[in-house]
């Protein structure tokens, strides 16, 4: 998407660290040090450097169902099963029992992911040496198949917070980068736009928080703005319309709706024009936010640029008493550049 792929594979990781805090820690300083010309060597570097972290700090546990047959009673004895094993005369007891053990989702998810690099063609071969050094650790673990992986179901606590980064890396490696083949393998896939969308959102509103708190910054819900009493039968049908990212001073408020497309503009009539659902969109955002239509709530669309396209940079533009907004953010420049882009934001609606 960008033309130095150097640069820009190393601002994903720089909004990779703002959307994970842990990236920042001493563990990960050697990553940034590195060129990489590939995502997924990016992603095998940091996996391999947070599962480093992870041995020295013990694999997660959590107690997993078993059943096995045993000569001695553990757990709850299944009735059922143990007398089929009476009926084949075996003189054993079918138990069920809950086992402390490293061989849970979290790590068959971990282990699946490293050992899908260390296969792949596209993979640095110094990257996937490293990773086959961690995957000695995992001799206990199961592989999990990549497409059975039940994603809902992952919960983080204080003992697994640290899993959060790394199995929110699995899921780009292994539900963005993976196609399945005709024999049932597995091969790689340039890194998708529906991802790097996401990725993109939750930068933008984390950069914001840490150096923009005082500007409250908030992915919000938007209520519909009602003039009367709704009939919740249909109510229910209406969209939810979830912002992802809100900044309010004093009265003033600016709702950010963050785009990442191969191409912002579109041809219309001979011409190119902003994308009108999403003009449609934002427009919608900061109405039924601006219920006292006082026009203090401003809306911007903001786009992660595309390679070789103009985008006009002109002034927002008044809409109903309200301004609304497009930018672009240059993912492929220097990271501080980025930064000053996202300051100057702020700086032109609230000061």
């Amino acid at each position: 998407m960008t033309n130095d792929k150097g640069i820009f594979i190393q601002n994903i990781y720089y909004m990779l660290s703002y959307a994970f805090r842990i990236l920042r820690q001493d563990d990960y300083k050697k990553v940034t040090a590195e060129k990489f010309e590939k995502i997924h060597d990016l992603f095998a570097a940091i996996l391999e450097k947070g599962v480093a972290r992870q041995i020295k700090q013990g694999l997660y546990r959590e107690y997993v169902p078993q059943q096995e047959e045993l000569s001695v009673m553990r757990g709850k004895l299944n009735i059922s099963e143990t007398m089929r094993l009476e009926m084949q005369q075996k003189c054993r007891l079918s138990c069920e029992f809950d086992e402390f053990s490293e061989d849970n989702l979290y790590n068959r998810i971990l282990k699946t992911t490293m050992h899908q690099l260390v296969v792949a063609k596209d993979v640095d071969e110094k990257q996937k040496e490293k990773l086959r050094k961690r995957l000695v650790f995992f001799g206990n673990v199961k592989l999990i198949q990549p497409d059975h992986i039940p994603w809902k179901r992952l919960i983080y606590q204080r003992s697994n917070r640290n899993y959060e980064l790394l199995l929110n890396i699995c899921y780009l490696v292994l539900s963005g980068m993976l196609q399945t083949t005709e024999d049932g393998s597995y091969k790689l896939m340039a890194f998708s736009d529906e991802h790097m969308e996401k990725l993109f959102e939750r930068f933008v509103l984390a950069y914001y928080k840490e150096h923009h708190s005082d500007l409250r910054p908030a992915a919000k819900q938007i209520d519909w703005n009602h003039t009367e009493a709704p009939d919740e039968t249909m109510i229910q049908f209406l969209p939810r319309m979830e912002t992802d990212v809100v900044l309010t001073k004093g009265e003033k408020t600016l709702i950010i709706d963050t785009k990442y497309y191969g191409k912002s503009m579109i041809q219309s009539y001979s011409k190119e024009t902003l994308r009108s659902a999403h003009l449609y969109q934002i427009f919608a955002y900061v109405k039924n936010m601006d219920k006292a239509n006082t026009g203090n709530v401003s809306g911007l669309l903001l786009y992660a640029k595309t390679e070789d396209e103009v985008f006009p940079e002109g002034a927002p533009f008044v809409i109903g008493h309200n301004w609304i907004g497009a930018k672009t953010l240059d993912l492929n420049v220097d990271f501080d550049v980025i930064k000053s882009r996202l300051d100057h934001i702020v700086d032109e609606y609230f000061k």
